[in-house]
């Protein structure tokens, strides 16, 4: 009796930790909702009260009007230009710098990597002057380069791979040697395909910074044809409630969703194989 109260017991605490992550799905996963749910009403039901969660009709034509009034195909092209550009250059030089840190050995290299650290204790807000001004310099401004160069670099990313590659076994690295390997090779072809998990979630950590990123894509680009979602979304928004049609913004803002959902439901397992695999480093 007491075996089978015990597992009752199990069994309804376990039924309640679902009910609750449920509940909190469904909070968390509500915004969304109606956010696309806003993206197909007409206009003048956005407001109405009390609000609906599923409207009497669905309204595609608000996103055929979207592209009318704005050039979305352009926006779009550019976020995933820079994204993945910046997302592969990132992880690239994240993973040699954290290899670099990890395995070998020149000097002061401890004291470089802790100054290195306390980078990450920097407001990135504090180096948006400096880059602009360098940007300016090198005559990068409203182009690709401006957009993509100043996110190949980070402290978090190297700091990530480096506790990984500590916690790789050395024999595999010493067998690489022995069969001829040098330097390169045994990061390119031993290190680095065992850090595949680190890697795609870092990638992904990376693809959401890059692909959301504002402030930096507003600063540095000044024409439709170089701007990013972000920021053409920005353009949509008028400067009253009155003014701004909000089925369209919301329009916007479903397709910019999606493929960051894409690409996380691609690495999902890859992810947290990552986050898991690291968070028991010692």
């Amino acid at each position: 009796m007491a075996t089978g109260s015990k597992i009752q017991l199990e069994q309804f605490k376990q039924g309640m930790l679902w009910l609750l992550m449920l509940l909190g799905a469904l909070l968390m996963g509500l915004p969304f909702w109606v956010m696309v749910v806003t993206s197909l009403v007409k206009p003048d039901e956005v407001f109405q009260m009390p609000p609906r969660l599923w409207p009497d009709g669905w309204h595609w034509e608000n996103y055929q009007r979207l592209f009318q009034l704005a050039p979305m195909g352009v926006y779009f092209l550019n976020s995933v230009l820079v994204s993945v550009v910046t997302t592969v250059g990132h992880v690239l030089c994240s993973a040699m710098a954290g290899y670099a840190f990890s395995r070998m050995h020149f000097p002061h290299k401890n004291k470089i990597f802790f100054v290195f650290l306390i980078t990450l204790m920097v407001p990135p807000q504090v180096n948006i002057v400096p880059l602009f001004f360098l940007m300016k310099t090198f005559h990068w401004l409203d182009t690709y380069a401006a957009l993509i160069v100043p996110g190949l670099f980070g402290a978090f990313g190297v700091f990530m791979l480096r506790q990984w590659f500590n916690g790789l076994p050395k024999e595999l690295e010493d067998a690489a040697r022995i069969d001829g390997c040098n330097p390169w090779q045994v990061f390119w072809r031993v290190a680095l395909p065992l850090a595949t998990p680190a890697l795609a979630a870092l990638a992904i950590f990376v693809f959401l910074g890059a692909w959301n990123s504002f402030m930096w894509p507003l600063i540095v680009t000044n024409s439709d044809n170089m701007r990013t979602l972000p920021v053409g979304i920005a353009t949509l928004k008028g400067s009253f409630r009155d003014t701004t049609d909000w089925t369209i913004l919301m329009a916007a803002a479903t397709l910019s969703i999606l493929p960051v959902i894409g690409v996380f439901l691609l690495g999902q397992k890859q992810f947290m194989q990552g986050i898991m695999a690291g968070g028991s480093k010692e």
